[in-house]
């Protein structure tokens, strides 16, 4: 199950571990459709992947400043850290086969 973050553990979890394995990020909340349907892909995605990438979750309810500093404008909003930046940004719904081949 991919772990939840928030604006206390984000900068370590994801922008510095990104330095040495690639990082996605969903960003969510609890009240969206699409978000719930992408949420069990996500999960699925960190539990084979393991320790090979980061895979997390950020509520933006809970996590507004996340949210804008990385432009998230619509939820899921999924993005993939390297080398400690953003790297690509994709929102709607993503197939768990894209996000496998994204991390690998």
């Amino acid at each position: 199950m991919a772990k939840e973050l928030n604006k206390d553990n984000f900068e370590k979890e994801v922008v510095e571990a990104s330095k040495e394995k690639p990082a996605l990020v969903d960003f969510f909340a609890p009240w969206c459709g699409p978000c719930q349907m992408q949420g069990p892909i996500i999960d699925e995605v960190a539990e084979e992947l393991g320790d090979k990438a980061v895979v997390v979750k950020v509520n933006i309810d809970d996590n507004p400043e996340l949210a804008e500093k990385y432009g998230v404008m619509s939820i899921p909003t999924l993005i993939l850290f390297k080398d400690g930046k953003a790297e690509e940004t994709m929102t709607g719904m993503q197939a768990k086969e894209n996000l496998m081949k994204l991390l690998s």
